[in-house]
């Protein structure tokens, strides 16, 4: 199994998680988003979208990171299960991940501030705005579906990590990142504090990955 990622892609970041917490072993190769690297022929033919991740698994690559963390639950289902529960868990286990997949990070990706900034000419200081924006939307909106909970449980959605905290941590990482104030999200921030201190999680951190 093999991971073509770049360290601090969120989607990417998603990925490892789900690897992590199987207990999935994999080669990584790092594919470096900054320097263009994913435009590279070699890229385009494992993605046509220029984009990470790729997993490649049994001589086959797959794209989009959701799409790979479900079928890691598929193709694995004797290790730690993403989406669990009745159809009803499950839709909102997804519901919740694609608030962050969907909703904040298409419009927050690097594709899209480089766009802003070298196509569009928006300064440094608007392009902060952008971010915070579309930050500040959903977390509010998944913030107060927390607070709302018929059960407070120690994750988005049980007691146990599943596909939302697996698209929140990626994105809490990057609000602290780009400075955005978290103090309205206490449990968000909770959730994200104690995913962190899990040693699946640890090891998928941006930081600690090649390239980085």
């Amino acid at each position: 199994m093999i991971l073509y990622d770049y360290c601090r892609s969120s989607a990417a970041y998603r990925v490892r998680i789900v690897l992590s917490l199987k207990g999935l072993v994999y080669d990584q190769v790092p594919v470096n988003l900054v320097t263009g690297e994913h435009r590279e022929g070699a890229h385009i033919a494992r993605n046509e979208q220029a984009l990470v991740p790729v997993l490649e698994d049994n001589g086959v690559q797959l794209t989009q990171s959701l799409a790979i963390c479900e079928y890691l639950d598929e193709a694995y289902p004797q290790t730690t299960a993403m989406l669990s529960g009745s159809a009803i868990e499950r839709a909102q286990q997804r519901s919740f991940a694609l608030a962050v997949a969907c909703d904040i990070h298409p419009v927050n990706n690097l594709r899209v501030l480089q766009y802003l900034v070298g196509e569009m000419g928006v300064d440094a200081d608007d392009k902060m705005q952008w971010y915070h924006h579309w930050i500040h939307t959903t977390f509010k909106a998944l913030e107060l579906r927390l607070s709302n909970r018929s059960e407070q449980t120690d994750f988005c959605c049980g007691e146990q990590p599943s596909i939302a905290d697996v698209c929140l941590v990626p994105q809490v990482f990057n609000a602290h990142r780009f400075e955005v104030d978290m103090s309205a999200y206490p449990f968000i921030s909770a959730i994200h504090a104690r995913c962190t201190k899990l040693e699946a999680f640890a090891k998928a951190h941006p930081d600690l990955q090649p390239g980085a």
